[in-house]
């Protein structure tokens, strides 16, 4: 048995192999989604039920899509932070003129 000299090819090097921007930009481009479910029983009762969502895509196509979850999650958003607290704020307000109806009604420009 004699071995070449010669080590193989990395992977994706040869002619015709797609290198992983070109994966990467298609899957970003027509998106991904994998979905799954996870089901434990124990003598025909459903003890646990797990369900698995994964959506891989570009911003553009999951708006596309209808997918903008991360526009209102004030975690992600400095506008939804600063809408939150407006809106927290109001409810505040309205709290206070209710508790202290003529009190509020003097702060109030």
């Amino acid at each position: 048995m004699t071995m070449s000299g010669r080590l193989p090819e990395p992977y994706g090097s040869g002619s015709g192999g797609a290198n992983l921007a070109d994966i990467l930009e298609r899957v970003l481009d027509k998106g991904v989604v994998i979905a799954g479910d996870i089901r434990i029983n124990l003598l025909d009762i459903e003890l646990l039920t797990i369900k698995l969502r994964l959506i891989v895509a570009s911003v553009d196509k999951a708006k596309e899509m209808g997918i903008d979850w991360w526009e209102s999650d004030p975690a992600l958003s400095s506008q939804a932070r600063s809408d939150e607290l407006a809106r927290e704020n109001a409810e505040l307000r309205a709290r206070l003129a209710e508790l202290e109806p003529g009190r509020a009604r003097e702060e109030t420009p």
